[in-house]
């Protein structure tokens, strides 16, 4: 956890981001207004040990009491007035577990996914050219706060490369369900993204963003966590 040095009292924004290395997380938040807290947490490969362990709503409950407490020692009196839970690949599985709670989704006032939105098919690994379908139930939570975002309620930036894993679904394929689900269409484009990414794709709906990039190689996949400051600041809790 890293928590900035401040003077303001009463104002702090945190950053719960789940996957990958901490001190990303701590240069994108650096700088912000108000002064922003990052919290980081690592539970290892693979999106279901970050969701069974947020499933639980008390574990998330038990993660920001945690962060509360760190930072009133450090700063008294001082209140969390923003929340954005971040996720990387796999870290996306804690994110979509948070948000299935109520009380977290309405807590929770932004989403970053960094190439990291996946869901199963069905039948298993039955890709969609061979009449498998998306497992729609691992989106249901991330689609709701995005169709929020979209109205302006909260704020959510998607990414995703063009890497396709074959044996689940792509981030590609479950960006275009929750673009169904807004009744919105890419707008193609080509243009440099942050640390020299090219983007093919783009879609904005009130305070939702999509940004499409090139790129199927685990490097391209890695580039969209590098990319964390910049694309931070193109949310709401971080202009």
């Amino acid at each position: 956890m890293w928590i900035p040095a401040t003077r303001e009292e009463g104002r702090l924004g945190v950053v719960v981001h789940f996957h990958g290395a901490a001190w990303l997380p701590q240069q994108a938040v650096a700088g912000l207004a108000p002064p922003t807290v990052a919290a980081v947490v690592n539970l290892g490969a693979g999106s279901g040990v970050y969701d069974r362990t947020y499933s639980d709503p008390a574990a998330f409950d038990a993660l920001l009491r945690g962060i509360a407490d760190a930072v009133a020692d450090v700063h008294p009196g001082a209140a969390i007035e923003r929340v954005m839970v971040a996720g990387f690949s796999a870290g996306h599985g804690a994110i979509r577990a948070i948000l299935r709670e109520p009380r977290h989704f309405a807590r929770v006032d932004d989403v970053l996914l960094l190439d990291g939105m996946h869901t199963s098919y069905i039948p298993e690994r039955t890709v969609l050219a061979l009449g498998g379908a998306l497992d729609s139930t691992k989106l249901v939570a991330l689609t709701r706060f995005a169709e929020a975002a979209a109205r302006g309620e909260k704020g959510m930036l998607v990414t995703h490369s063009e890497i396709f894993p074959g044996t689940f679904a792509s981030t590609t394929e479950t960006a275009d369900h929750v673009l169904r689900a807004l009744g919105r269409r890419r707008t193609p484009v080509l243009k440099w993204g942050p640390r020299g990414m090219q983007q093919l794709s783009e879609v904005a709906a009130g305070n939702f963003l999509l940004l499409g990039f090139a790129g199927n190689t685990a490097p391209d996949h890695i580039d969209h966590l590098h990319a964390m400051p910049e694309l931070l600041k193109r949310l709401p809790a971080g202009r």
